[in-house]
């Protein structure tokens, strides 16, 4: 078994981290004070804009879509280790590179199941990063951790689709910059199938009876970088049929297409996210006394920095596995192995960053240090795109089958 990465992505990972060094991280703190000079908290910093054209430049640009057409054409075992390099400044790095959700999940399922016009009119500016998108699923009246729960009404009228229901932490829609949400409702509520009654459907942001109701918090957070997270209400809004995606009944099957990428995206960034959380971690050990000694000297602080490294370079190993069976095997034949990373990332990434909150004190939890935030966000991947114990039912019945058939 070959652990090198292969010459493509050597080269793309030492580009990337050159163009982090060089114009991300001295970055952040411009954004931040930028920030507060804007008319609207949710409107996009100037650096940002700047960097990406740098990054286009650098020819860092759409780095996880495999298609050649629209996207780098790397493969999900190339993307992983740049994705990893992006999870260190998740705040601006995916968004200037073109490589953040929910706008590339958005762009997989228009350059999957999208026809010509739809592409046309939506998936090329998103690629060029002209807009941002959103998309509308989880609802505030259902457990949405089961998709076939969702009760927003897709209702076909004549040559329309009228749309009513509410939807909320839809990422990314408080940024005035975010022209589109793809929307899943069901068309077809009786249908026996319970996952052929929902479809999905393209909705421009200013249609009539579409209202962003108001921004949610996460864990206290704004998440203005992400684009924010909205409640938004759909009051008899009216697409024409063409906006359909894909076919009727087609939505729960689009849906988990697009869902399995962004989770192993997910969990490739947060390991990036868990290397920045050790480097502060040493640089704070190094750097501070406490009881006459050295904090990289006390016992405590070197057992969490050493199952820290641990914990990285297991979850590593199998994200890349994960990888590479999604490349040679597709998303179904590595289906338990998402499921595994899904599980094991955000858990075993929550519990560094919360050490290294505990390393730094009151800074840990304060915004001079990106690591309350961090937190946050990762706690968040324990509920998002499936909590945990949805991906563990699923798992486990799917292993408990295989040893009943007696394949163990």
């Amino acid at each position: 078994m070959d652990f090198a990465y292969d010459a493509r992505t050597e080269e793309m990972r030492k580009k990337l981290q050159s163009f982090m060094d060089e114009h991300v991280y001295p970055a952040e703190a411009v954004a931040d004070e930028q920030r507060t000079e804007l008319e609207s908290p949710w409107q996009t910093p100037p650096v940002v804009d700047e960097l990406k054209k740098k990054a286009r430049r650098y020819g860092l640009w759409n780095l996880f879509l495999p298609d050649r057409t629209y996207g780098a054409g790397l493969t999900n075992l190339q993307y992983a280790p740049l994705a990893e390099i992006l999870g260190r400044s998740p705040r601006l790095a995916p968004t200037v590179v073109n490589c953040a959700a929910p706008d590339t999940g958005n762009m997989e399922v228009l350059t999957e199941f999208g026809n010509a016009e739809q592409r046309r009119t939506w998936l090329e500016p998103l690629l060029s990063g002209e807009i941002r998108s959103g998309f509308a699923m989880t609802e505030p009246e259902v457990a949405s951790s089961d998709a076939t729960n969702i009760e927003t009404r897709i209702r076909r009228d004549g040559d329309d689709y009228v749309i009513s229901g509410r939807k909320w932490y839809i990422s990314g829609a408080m940024n005035p910059d975010c022209k589109i949400f793809i929307v899943m409702g069901k068309t077809d509520p009786d249908a026996p199938d319970i996952r052929r009654q929902q479809s999905m459907v393209l909705v421009p942001r200013d249609t009539p009876g579409l209202e962003v109701r108001r921004a949610m918090r996460v864990y206290g957070y704004d998440d203005h970088y992400h684009g924010g997270h909205a409640e938004i209400v759909f009051d008899g809004v009216r697409v024409p049929r063409s906006n359909l995606i894909g076919e009727e009944g087609g939505g729960f099957a689009i849906a988990q297409a697009r869902l399995g990428p962004g989770r192993i995206h997910h969990c490739m960034r947060l390991i990036g996210m868990a290397e920045r959380a050790v480097e502060l971690m040493c640089l704070r050990a190094n750097g501070r006394s406490a009881f006459g000694r050295q904090l990289a000297e006390q016992g405590q602080v070197r057992e969490w920095i050493a199952d820290a490294r641990v914990q990285i370079e297991q979850l590593r190993l199998l994200v890349l596995k994960t990888a590479w069976l999604m490349d040679t095997v597709g998303n179904k034949g590595a289906h338990t192995e998402i499921q595994a990373i899904k599980i094991a990332t955000p858990r075993a990434v929550v519990g560094i960053l919360d050490r290294a909150v505990q390393l730094h004190g009151a800074g840990g939890v304060s915004q001079d240090f990106p690591l309350a935030e961090l937190w946050a966000a990762a706690r968040t991947l324990q509920l998002a795109d499936g909590p945990d114990e949805v991906h563990q039912r699923s798992l486990a019945r799917r292993e408990l089958k295989r040893h009943a058939a007696g394949e163990g």
